[in-house]
């Protein structure tokens, strides 16, 4: 059975060319990872690592340095095939990918023959039992194949207007939006013209914008009153917005079932949160717009100050608006950044939301309330509807 494979180009190959990060290419276009097996070859590491980063075509096939058997090309392909070598023409397609995107390869059957194929023995449109390896997330969707194959949305083509003048049902609606595409080349168009920027925001702007007012209110409330007091309403704050975090992307992110039969609602749903759902590796899409946040924010503003006093109200709200910034930069590091092994286990949580099962894993920053609720992700696989 075909394995698909990321397409890399000589530059990226070329970087690894040392004992501790090793890669060696064959018939310039088998790319593998020799670095585990330095200290196995028969003829030691030092016979390797001058070729490191480059091809070994040449020297495997020299009989007077040294007789290689068939295993010993079986054994590369078995356990260390990584990727492929982009010829000179699918390079300069790679170098079109703004992100320097992966663009996944399986071989056909045929020694030497490498087709591009979008990854087809790789479904990311469908829940798995196994979260993909990291790299597969990145792999750039086909727009075309896709827009054929399920007939959706066309990433080639601005999204809202789309979800617009559609008429899909809820139930195909819901189904599609949650399978996991990859632009690959930035941002999908949602506007397709100068409204553009106003659907991007980079995950600095959320503590750039928000930091410096909510250390100023708590600034207020702690120097007004008892600093215990100041901080325990704080520190309820911060509590107590873990809570409000779960129930927003439960209850309101993901209304999912709940929304009226109209191309409207999935328009509306679209924007919240399901082009997250749609694109979720989408960088300037993972955290709230300033506007968005100012809306969702204002009705607990109002509660909180309404219920207690003005310096404790103040305690509270800076002790919340922090665990949303705390939220927010979270949600981008979890899809985007290699997190310390503490860190792993709530990065894997999330993703698997993701990729194995939306209806469930609803924290972010921590599974606290899915356990709670009893929606934490499990072992047992969901098969989407």
């Amino acid at each position: 059975m075909s394995r698909s494979l990321p397409l890399l180009s000589i530059s990226e190959v070329e970087k690894h060319n040392d004992a501790k990060d090793c890669w060696v290419t064959l018939y310039q276009r088998k790319i593998y990872n020799v670095t585990g097996f330095l200290e196995e070859h028969p003829g030691g590491a030092e016979i390797v690592l001058p070729y490191a980063g480059k091809d070994i075509t040449e020297i495997m096939a020299d009989l007077e340095s040294h007789e290689h058997s068939e295993s010993a090309y079986e054994i590369l392909d078995d356990g260390m095939l990584i990727g492929y070598l982009a010829t000179p023409e699918e390079e300069r397609n790679l170098l079109k990918n703004k992100n320097n995107t992966p663009v996944e390869v399986r071989l056909n059957g045929e020694e030497g023959v490498v087709g591009v194929e979008g990854g087809r023995d790789f479904d990311m449109y469908e829940f798995h039992t196994e979260l993909p390896m990291e790299e597969k997330l990145s792999i750039q969707t086909d727009y075309e194949e896709d827009a054929k194959k399920h007939k959706f949305l066309d990433l080639n083509k601005p999204l809202l207007m789309q979800m617009l003048t559609s008429n899909f049902t809820k139930d195909f609606y819901l189904d599609q939006v949650h399978r996991p595409r990859h632009y690959g080349k930035g941002s999908a168009p949602i506007f397709g013209n100068f409204l553009e920027p106003l659907s991007l925001t980079p995950w600095w702007a959320v503590p750039l914008v928000w930091l410096p007012p909510n250390l100023y209110i708590f600034y207020v409330g702690f120097v007004n009153q008892s600093p215990i007091i100041a901080l325990s309403f704080w520190a309820m704050g911060l509590f107590v917005w873990t809570l409000v975090e779960y129930c927003l992307h439960r209850f309101l992110f993901h209304l999912d079932y709940f929304l009226p039969e109209n191309q409207y609602a999935f328009t509306l749903h679209f924007l919240l949160h399901g082009v997250h759902h749609y694109l979720p590796m989408d960088g300037y899409r993972l955290v709230l717009p300033p506007a968005l946040f100012i809306i969702l924010a204002y009705p607990f503003y109002k509660l909180i100050f309404s219920i207690f006093p003005f310096y404790m109200a103040c305690s509270g709200f800076a002790g919340g608006t922090l665990g949303y910034i705390m939220y927010d930069v979270t949600h981008y590091v979890l899809h985007h950044t290699k997190l310390p092994k503490y860190f792993q286990e709530v990065k894997r949580l999330h993703l698997e939301h993701h990729y194995k099962n939306y209806e469930k894993g609803f924290g972010v920053t921590s599974p606290f309330w899915d356990v709670i609720f009893g929606t934490e992700i499990t072992d047992t696989f969901q098969k989407r509807k």
